[in-house]
């Protein structure tokens, strides 16, 4: 697994002037904050607050039950793209309670990604919704939690995805992993891009 000191760390080119934004969405305990984290250059801000016994009969921990916090407003990163181009990365929070956060959150977003658990794909079917209805552009990727193996044409058939939507699998907690889910959402932009000249071009994805 890949990490990232605080001497690594970069900081923000002065040069940069173009800033392009990217929402990592899913069900709750997908690992929305771990792939911020793990990816971005920069000390993420999260939102997370510790879970209490106020939560329970709240927010539905099956599946989850190890969990110990959780993402209250959303989580932050960034990714510098070129000298010119920077990447923000906003992670939505999981719960049924704060989706109404998400249409704010969608507003002048490039495109998104659906971090999904195998598991609990069902989960998964209200962030693809919202992002279909507000015709976000969009990859799904499935972060390993080591459950039962399921081939692609499964999961497309069970989450009812175009055959254009990409998807992927992903280790969350794995900056290069992490990297190549954002670089096929990047690489699904210029195709839609290519289809449609009238929208900027995406700048390619730093090495």
């Amino acid at each position: 697994m890949d990490s990232v000191t605080s001497e690594q760390r970069q900081t923000l080119h002065s040069t940069a002037d173009n800033g392009l934004k990217i929402v990592v969405v899913g069900g709750f305990g997908v690992g929305k904050t771990t792939l911020v984290r793990s990816v971005s250059e920069i000390r993420p801000l999260n939102t997370e607050e510790t879970m209490t016994q106020a939560g329970e009969g709240v927010d539905d921990t099956g599946g989850v039950a190890t969990k110990t916090a959780t993402t209250v407003a959303f989580d932050f990163g960034r990714i510098s793209l070129d000298a010119h181009n920077v990447l923000y990365l906003f992670g939505a929070p999981g719960q049924e309670r704060f989706w109404f956060l998400w249409d704010r959150l969608f507003s002048g977003t490039l495109g998104a990604v659906v971090l999904v658990d195998t598991r609990r794909l069902a989960d998964s079917w209200y962030a693809i919704d919202r992002l279909e209805h507000h015709g976000t552009p969009f990859v799904v990727a499935c972060n390993d939690f080591g459950g039962p193996a399921h081939t692609t044409g499964q999961i497309r058939e069970a989450l009812d995805l175009a055959d254009e939507v990409p998807l992927v699998f992903c280790d969350a907690r794995s900056r290069e992993s992490s990297k190549q889910v954002l670089i096929t959402l990047v690489e699904h932009l210029q195709s839609a891009v290519a289809q449609d000249p009238t929208p900027q071009p995406i700048p390619e994805p730093a090495p």
